[in-house]
């Protein structure tokens, strides 16, 4: 009789090769997930698309992350993660804070796939899971920025209806259009005359 073969043995080493696999490959998914989302949302973006971005097979996302939802939720988190660890790093050691932080987000809004996600967040909240995560993350940025000297509620109010009045700017990408359009620079802040001096 024919002896079934033995299976291939396992070491620390391997296991250790295999989870760092693992989780090189949900970071370029989750990634590539951040990518297709900032462009078609959660109910627009496929799982094929995301795949082909990641160079992985669609079972292989089930695997890791199980379902679309969860890898939505996941680019979420990340996204709220990267303004929070933005604003703390602007923070540090700042005699301003709240103005280096401003600055430090206009600087982030250039990448916007993380703007673009962000905006399909706030939209995507007739899911309950999605508001429910957008909530929770948003009231802990609330109220890490409570705790930055010189934060007051008025003062944080101010400076979240500033940052979505700069995420709405840049979806649109008005910066481009301020040289001829001084509606454009009002809203920025900087009035097509300034803008023309600055040059």
């Amino acid at each position: 009789m024919l002896r079934a073969a033995a299976a291939p043995s396992t070491t620390p080493h391997t296991r250790a090769r295999a989870r760092q696999t693992a989780e090189a490959s949900r970071e370029a998914i989750l990634e590539a997930a951040m990518a297709e989302f900032a462009i078609t949302g959660l109910h627009g973006t496929s799982t094929e698309a995301i795949a082909r971005r990641a160079s992985v097979s669609q079972p292989y996302i089930f695997r890791l992350y199980g379902t679309k939802k969860n890898l939505y939720l996941a680019s979420i988190e990340r996204g709220f993660n990267r303004v929070l660890e933005t604003f703390q790093r602007a923070a540090k050691n700042s005699e301003e804070p709240f103005h280096d932080m401003g600055l430090a987000y206009v600087t982030l809004l250039e990448d916007r796939e993380l703007l673009l996600g962000q905006m399909h967040a706030y939209a995507a909240c007739s899911d309950p899971e999605v508001q429910e995560l957008v909530r929770t993350k948003y009231g802990k940025l609330f109220n890490w920025l409570r705790t930055v000297p010189g934060a007051t509620d008025e003062v944080v109010r101010s400076f979240l209806s500033t940052g979505m009045l700069l995420n709405v700017a840049a979806a649109m990408d008005l910066p481009s259009i301020v040289s001829s359009s001084d509606w454009a620079g009002a809203c920025l802040g900087m009035p097509w005359n300034e803008h023309e001096h600055a040059h």
